[in-house]
């Protein structure tokens, strides 16, 4: 599907929770050939709340309203993982444009479904790994295509955080439950890492790992621990505790002429390392992270080129997820 180059693309956010709020909702607003016409939450006063505050015209409480507008060309669903499916197969059937948050699904069957509904239709799906459209990201990817560090031998994530105080109070939040989100805030932080590597260094073809939860103080997964193969031959491990001393996020690529070191979500300088020294770079994120993901959609959506985040991507993401999980064994 193509979409003319001059027409406005006329957007409802299905959710408009605390993701909308700075990350993506002003990224639509702010992208040329886009215009958000409504939003829809369950709680009127808070649709209507955040549609004054964004000066968004309409506002809904029932989603089928939104998702069954004419006067709405595309939906962006911003609601917990859980609902994703529930909510894509609807959009898929209205015949929409459709932006989903991530992960896609909870799992890779229902991530698979949204796919393929989608793809029968062919109506354009994307899904929000933002990371994949992000400068500092890009900039990784450059220095791997150049070969600054040789043939990739290898790559490695250490993510740590200690218990929040939500944690420890017992709480509600959704990111713990482990029926919106089985691996906990695996599913939530990991998942992009995870879909940044397969973007940085190809699909990966094997993978396996050990999932548990240590603490006892929700129903999610909290410790996590992986290896996997990609394609390409090169390999990779990973390290995901939600209830450790502090926090930690490191990864580093390693080639036979030298690393890059990075953090997937800490503000820190990407650093190339080989014969030449070592070169530090600040790649600042735009106000509205999700910016430049949004902004391709556009590109996407007239011919210019390929969105680097689709439906068939974030379900080879979901796949690792649940291999790394024990969810599937084929």
């Amino acid at each position: 599907m193509q979409t003319n180059n001059t027409k406005t693309i006329r957007w409802g956010i299905l959710g408009c929770g605390n993701v909308t709020e700075v990350k993506s909702g002003p990224a639509y607003q702010k992208t040329v050939g886009f215009k958000i016409e409504a939003v829809m939450r369950r709680d009127a006063e808070k649709a209507a709340d955040y549609a004054k505050r964004h000066n968004i015209d309409k506002f809904y409480s029932d989603a089928d309203d939104l998702i069954n507008n004419p006067e709405i060309d595309a939906i962006y669903i911003a609601t917990p993982p859980d609902t994703h499916h529930f909510y894509g197969l609807k959009v898929a059937a209205a015949g929409k444009i459709c932006c989903i948050e991530k992960p896609l699904a909870p799992n890779y069957k229902e991530s698979l479904e949204i796919y393929e509904a989608f793809k029968t239709k062919n109506i354009p799906l994307f899904t929000a790994y933002y990371r994949r459209s992000l400068p500092r990201f890009e900039q990784i990817k450059t220095w791997l295509d150049n070969n600054k560090i040789g043939t990739v031998r290898s790559i490695r994530w250490n993510l740590t955080k200690s218990a929040s105080e939500k944690d420890l109070s017992g709480e509600y939040n959704w990111r713990t439950d482990a029926k919106v989100a089985p691996g906990g805030y695996f599913d939530d932080l990991a998942s992009h890492g995870l879909d940044l590597f397969i973007f940085l260094l190809g699909d990966i073809k094997e993978v396996s790992g050990f999932s548990l939860n240590q603490q006892g103080l929700y129903s999610a997964k909290d410790a996590i621990t992986a290896c996997w193969l990609h394609e390409s031959g090169i390999i990779g491990n990973g390290n995901w505790n939600f209830g450790s001393s502090k926090r930690e996020d490191i990864v580093e690529i390693a080639g036979n002429k030298g690393k890059i070191t990075f953090s997937i979500f800490e503000n820190d300088p990407i650093v190339l390392s080989n014969k030449e020294g070592e070169t530090e770079l600040f790649i600042e994120h735009p106000e509205n992270v999700q910016l430049h993901h949004v902004e391709r959609i556009r590109e996407h959506l007239v011919g210019n080129r390929e969105h680097p985040s689709n439906g068939l991507t974030a379900s080879h993401t979901s796949w690792v997820m649940d291999k790394i999980l024990g969810k599937v064994l084929e």
